[in-house]
């Protein structure tokens, strides 16, 4: 049986992506600060830990790997997100924002390095339209997932000799909270919460989309429509997808 680590599991697309993986018979093991609502079973392992606590995770890793030595696939999905200007954020919410999408994200991979060589598996980030195009009111949130790309790809090619994969899934919005931002005063909110999304999709799909890629070995997975439109016409056309972007997000 192929184990799966997804990082922010509690969450609606961790939860998704956990449903599907163990419908074709994989066991995951969900990890989040808070696992009360997730139920423990013979392929679901909740684990308790707030990733940016190196002591906590530390201790989850030894743990999880203390029984699974060995991990197929790494899913990097813990996250938060930021709306609000640059002129109005403070330098350390900038910092709040990198230490949960980004270095949360690099210490489980530094932790998950060796068990997925020994399992030549794959390393899996979610990223998002903001991680390679500029995204309006999202500065913060914009540089850590453009950090995180960076991290991912570069890592590609260092790993690629151990026989490991290493994929990354940009989802533009993925309507996981919607109406439910609990948004906190340094501008930070769950993720999926944004009011100024467009073209929602439900978790089940993305995560159909997300796996789907990954089945296919795809080096970059846009996830839905609006991030498959935006990988190419910012790719093509930076310009004119700015553009396009202030015009939807801002009404300009």
């Amino acid at each position: 049986m192929k184990t799966a680590v997804i990082s922010g599991g509690a969450g609606g697309l961790g939860r998704a992506l956990s449903t599907a993986l163990q419908s074709q018979g994989w066991r995951v093991a969900l990890i989040d600060r808070d696992i009360s609502g997730l139920d423990r079973h013979p392929t679901q392992l909740p684990l308790q830990c707030d990733l940016t606590d190196p002591a906590q995770l530390s201790a989850t890793m030894d743990q999880l790997l203390t029984d699974t030595p060995q991990i197929d696939l790494a899913i990097y999905n813990a996250g938060v997100t930021h709306i609000g200007s640059f002129a109005d954020t403070a330098p350390d919410t900038h910092r709040t924002v990198f230490d949960i999408n980004y270095f949360a994200a690099i210490s489980m991979a530094h932790a998950l390095l060796h068990p997925v060589r020994a399992a030549r598996g794959t390393h899996l980030a979610i990223s998002s339209v903001a991680g390679f195009a500029p995204l309006h009111n999202r500065t913060a949130y914009a540089a850590s997932k453009h950090a995180l790309q960076g991290f991912f790809t570069s890592l590609r090619s260092e790993e690629r000799r151990h026989g490991v994969t290493v994929q990354i899934a940009a989802p533009s919005f993925v309507a996981t909270n919607t109406g439910n931002p609990d948004r906190q005063p340094d501008g930070t909110a769950r993720p999926g919460s944004a009011p100024d999304g467009l073209d929602y999709m439900s978790p089940e799909q993305a995560a159909r989309q997300i796996l789907r890629g990954h089945g296919t070995g795809r080096p970059m997975i846009p996830v839905g429509r609006i991030a498959t439109a935006a990988w190419w016409i910012n790719g093509i056309a930076p310009r004119l997808y700015q553009r396009l972007m202030e015009h939807q997000i801002r009404g300009l």
